[in-house]
């Protein structure tokens, strides 16, 4: 019989052995981690140690590289261990179906959290580059949550793209939550996130707010791709009765240029443009402390026929620079700082400035009823603007005051408030049409396929 210290060490070889070799086996141990810079036990990917850790407990994965995607379906934290990156990239052969989104479309993501009490995605970087995912009925996704709940924090999402060529799939998201059952809640934190696809932070349930997630996003930097033909982006999108707030974050660069849809100079059809901050049929979200720079759309609440995006409330933000939409001959189209496309909504002590058509629109061009209607517009300070506030002719009872308390101060604009329009022609600013009726944020729209 061998003595008790060579049997110890023989057990630690084997358990060494093993995990160098690419298999999974069940551990005891709370913590574990993937590399070799802890003393826990290591493994050699991410996924062979989720697998092993028991639910409720913990990967710390070294600095470095793992190509492969990873599927986490218990509660557990997913922590990157030290200030250098600890990376998820696209395996050697690109980005693999690894399940499908909760209206049946196959996604390819990089970490998959699935039907999960309670997970923490934290100090990852998430890196698409190289996925090449060449097909439209294949949406590639960095971090995504499905039915489950927990935390996404100071994280970095990058490069979640198609390849040239498939850039007009309206996919690829740098973060996606989604649930149609149970009750999820899950915080989006401080991550950064750029050089997406489609939407840099989108939030979807099941048109229905049985199932549905909540969510706070919160504290992230969301930077688009700038001017671009292929797609028109959001930077955050919270949709189809997903609830929450959406609150400090700084969301810029989501401009679409030259849509091949829109007919300007023909019959009028929905001419779509990006957006920084989309509510799309979610009702009652809070939108509050945010930064908005060099977007045509600032903020839109939208209501259509999936939906309405009623009762949103719109404050202390701060849009700046909202930029024109090329539209081609004759002239061009422009976005708003604040689109309420949607009724009974509050914008209040909002700063806007240098917007390239108005600041804040009611909008009554949206939805299968009426839209723009039923809005406080208050105590906000507009600074450069074709109409600080332009309404449409069909919007009706809304709450502007013209004295006292919530009062909105205007500076250098062309039109304080213009009334019973939905076109402001600029006359200090940039020139053109003026906003076009057809005009519309480019949701993502999962059920696309």
């Amino acid at each position: 019989m061998l003595p008790i210290r060579h049997l110890t060490l023989y057990g630690f070889v084997l358990v060494v052995l093993v995990a160098l070799s690419g298999q999974a086996f069940a551990t005891s141990a709370n913590t574990v981690a993937v590399g070799n810079c802890t003393k826990f036990p290591a493994y050699a990917t991410i996924q062979l140690a989720v697998n092993a850790v028991p639910a409720g407990g913990t990967v710390k994965v070294c600095p470095g590289s793992y190509p492969e995607q990873v599927t986490i379906n218990k509660s557990l934290t997913l922590i990157g261990n030290g200030p250098t990156a600890s990376t998820v990239v696209a395996p050697g052969g690109g980005l693999s179906v690894n399940g499908k989104d909760i209206f049946g479309n196959s996604i390819a993501a990089q970490i998959f959290v699935e039907d999960a009490a309670s997970v923490t995605i934290s100090h990852m970087a998430v890196d698409g580059a190289n996925g090449n995912v060449m097909s439209c009925g294949i949406d590639p996704m960095g971090i995504y949550f499905q039915n489950s709940s927990g935390v996404i924090t100071d994280n970095a999402v990058r490069n979640v793209l198609y390849p040239t060529g498939f850039q007009g799939c309206q996919g690829g998201l740098a973060i996606n939550v989604e649930a149609n059952v149970g009750s999820s809640a899950v915080t989006v934190s401080n991550n950064s996130v750029r050089n997406y696809d489609k939407n840099g932070i989108t939030a979807s349930g099941p048109g229905i707010l049985s199932g549905a997630p909540k969510v706070i996003v919160t504290g992230n930097t969301v930077v688009g791709a700038g001017p671009i033909t292929v797609t028109g982006q959001n930077g955050i999108q919270i949709g189809y009765s997903a609830q929450g707030t959406v609150q400090n974050n700084y969301v810029v660069d989501d401009i679409y240029v030259n849509p091949p849809n829109c007919s300007p100079s023909g019959v009028p059809q929905y001419c779509y443009a990006a957006s920084g901050i989309l509510i799309y049929d979610s009702e009652f979200i809070a939108v509050a402390g945010n930064i908005v720079e060099s977007t045509q759309f600032g903020i839109v609440p939208d209501s259509d026929a999936y939906g309405d995006a009623n009762h949103t409330v719109i404050q202390k933000n701060t849009v700046i620079g909202t930029q024109s939409l090329y539209g081609g001959a004759p002239g061009l189209y422009y976005g708003d700082a604040i689109d309420l496309c949607s009724n009974n909504n509050q914008a209040i002590g909002n700063i806007i400035y240098g917007s390239s058509m108005d600041a804040i629109h009611l909008d009554d061009s949206c939805g299968p009823a009426t839209t723009g209607s039923g809005n406080y517009v208050e105590s906000n300070t507009i600074n450069e603007a074709c109409a600080g506030i332009l309404i449409g002719p069909l919007s009706s009872g809304n709450t502007i005051p013209l004295s006292g308390t919530g009062v909105n101060t205007f500076l250098n604009v062309d039109n304080t408030i213009l009334a019973n329009s939905d076109v402001c022609t600029p006359t200090l600013g940039p020139t053109g049409k003026g906003r076009a009726k057809h005009l519309r944020p480019s949701p993502y729209k999962p059920n696309r396929n």
